[in-house]
Parts: structure tokens; sequence; C-alpha cells
């Protein structure tokens, strides 16, 4: 068991999964978010906090040996909103962890826009080539890219997640591929914190599906065996919507519709 367990984003969709499922991890949950994040329970302690302020981020992640860290921008954005939350955020976090009278293992939730361009025919393992689809995906790059030097330089071992997508049930025919169970996700979590050696490896969050187009063979020393397959939910799917043409980028492209996505500029001050 963890003395203290860091989760950063707590109040976002996979953050608040956390904190519901996670509790049996630690002692304490140290629950972290800018929002209001209500009452704490029995084990937790709530701290309000910003990514982008260094002097708190080394106050919220002191003491803390283990780190959730779900915090930061979950969608594309212009680059100024990425930068701040996934860029100087996830720096912010390291240095406080390299700071840190503990050394923690962290989890990071990187993504699976950080390989988007990638084609659907095409399958996977973790040293596939980065192929990032927008700012949000690069950023998510440089998070991986950040963890392994904090690893080779200072020892912090980080497993970062490609999460493909975390939902109860997938929501379209490209999800059939890239949906994870929730029970599947906080499997992953329980085995990532149980196993001896962690390094820093790139995990494919991703459930037993049919169609999965990643491979996680070169993460088996974790012990993690997905158990559930989206296959269960395709002929609801077909019945409730019709399947994207073979041009679309649904159809296309691993990242979907992130492929065919603008670049978000920035207002110019006035």
């Amino acid at each position: 068991m963890l003395d203290k367990l860091l989760i950063t984003g707590a109040n976002g969709n996979l953050g608040s999964l956390c904190r519901r499922r996670l509790g049996h991890l630690a002692k304490l949950l140290r629950l972290s978010d800018r929002s209001d994040l209500g009452e704490a329970a029995a084990n937790e302690e709530i701290v309000r906090c910003d990514l982008g302020d260094k002097a708190a981020i080394e106050k919220l992640v002191e003491g803390c040996d283990g780190i959730v860290h779900m915090g930061g921008q979950p969608i594309e954005a212009t680059w100024n909103v990425v930068r701040d939350a996934n860029i100087d955020g996830m720096v912010n976090l390291y240095e406080a962890a390299r700071k840190s009278s503990v050394t923690p293992r962290i989890i990071f939730a990187s993504s699976n826009h950080a390989i988007g361009f990638h084609s659907q025919t095409t399958r996977l393992d973790a040293g596939s080539p980065v192929r990032p689809d927008g700012l949000y995906g690069v950023s998510k790059v440089f998070g991986e890219a950040l963890a392994r030097m904090y690893y080779d330089k200072f020892g912090i071992e980080t497993a970062s997640i490609r999460i493909g997508s975390c939902l109860p049930e997938p929501k379209d025919h490209r999800m059939l591929s890239t949906w994870m169970s929730e029970d599947d996700f906080i499997l992953l979590i329980e085995r990532i914190f149980m196993t001896s050696n962690l390094g820093c490896p790139i995990v494919y969050g991703v459930s037993d599906n049919s169609s999965c187009w990643w491979d996680n063979r070169d993460t088996a020393y974790l012990g993690w065996r997905p158990k559930d397959d989206a296959e269960m939910f395709r002929a609801k799917l077909d019945a409730e919507q019709a399947r994207p043409s073979a041009d679309d980028p649904r159809a296309v492209f691993q990242g979907g519709l992130f492929c065919a996505d603008t670049i978000h500029e920035d207002e110019e001050a006035t």
C-alpha cells in the first residue's frame, strides 16, 4: 500500500473515476484540481492547485510516493492553453518530483493522439514512431519524452498510458478498436503500482478488443490482462448509427477526427 497517492485532475472524467476506485491503494488520497472537489472523504485530502503554479505544485507533490497524473488540457485547443497545462505543467510536476523528499512512481495520462496519424491498417507497439494528430497530441509526445528523461537522469519511474477511449461504452465504430473499459483501466493502474520494477514503459490503454490496433507485448511484465472486449457493443452501434465512409478520417486514421481538425489559433490581444 502507498502512503500518499496524488491524483491530479481529480474533477475530470478519468480523475473522478480514479478518486472513486483507487482508495484501496493508499493510506491517503491527495486530490487536486483547479475547480471545486467538494468534501473530502475519510482517507482524502483536497488541495486546489493549478499546474502552472510551480511553487504550489512542489508543495502538492511533496511526500507523495505515487502520482496518477490526469490533470491538464484534455482535448485539442490553442497553443497557449495546451502549453500552459500540458508542457509547463508537466515540467513543474516532474521538477517537483525530483525535488521531493520521496521519489514517487508516476502514471502519466498520455493519449492515442500521440500516434493518431497512423493508418488504421497499421498495428503499433511501444516502439512505433510517434505521429501526433494535433497540438494536444504533440503535448503528449512531449510528456512521454520528459518522463523518459527524468527516468534516465533521475530514476523517476513513469508508466505513460496512451489512453484510447476510456468510457462506459464506445460511442462510435472507431472506438470498437480504441475502447478501454473502466474496469480494465483501474486494473492497469493497480498493476503499475504493484510491479516491483516499473522502469519507464509506454502502455497502450485499451481493452482486449477483437479489432484492436495496438500491441502491448513490451509491457507484458506488468501482468496486466485486460478482460473486456468492445465487440459486445458492435450490434448496438450498427443499429444506432451508420458506419463512416471509407475516406472518412474516422475510418482512415487511428486518431479519427482529430486528424481532420485545424490548428486552433490564440486570439491576439487588442
